[in-house]
């Protein structure tokens, strides 16, 4: 069978070879925390206990990690406050909200589909195809 390659007109790149560099944008999307706190600094900046409290489910460690994820690739900005505690706030920079908007649609998907999802999700495990 041939391979067909597929090249991005604009860019050349090919999301399919491993080395490509769109790969890594992929990755951050794909994380399992990133679209939420996104999602959570759409609306302003928040301080990481707000983050916190706000994404139910993630860890301290998981939101700090998420959190110097999104600033080195330059998607969310860090201010600190010399405050006693100190103070962090994080809010999107213009790319991290084009990504938010644009990851959007996604969640938008899933609030339509979620009752598909689970429907063909009880058909498969009360035997549908559990048995393949």
């Amino acid at each position: 069978m041939e391979t067909i390659e597929v090249l991005d007109p604009f860019t050349g790149y090919d999301i399919f070879k491993l080395a490509c560099p769109s790969r890594r944008v992929l990755d951050r999307i794909a994380d399992r925390w990133t679209a939420l706190v996104l999602f959570a600094l759409q609306d302003g900046t928040l301080r990481f206990s707000e983050l916190r409290r706000r994404i139910e489910g993630v860890s301290q460690k998981m939101l700090t990690q998420t959190l110097r994820g999104l600033e080195r690739d330059g998607l969310v900005t860090r201010q600190v406050f010399a405050t006693v505690p100190v103070t962090v706030e994080y809010s999107l920079t213009p790319l991290g909200a084009s990504l938010s908007s644009t990851i959007q649609g996604i969640r938008t998907w899933a609030y339509t589909h979620i009752d598909e999802m689970d429907a063909a999700r009880d058909a498969y495990d009360s035997g549908a195809g559990a048995k393949a």
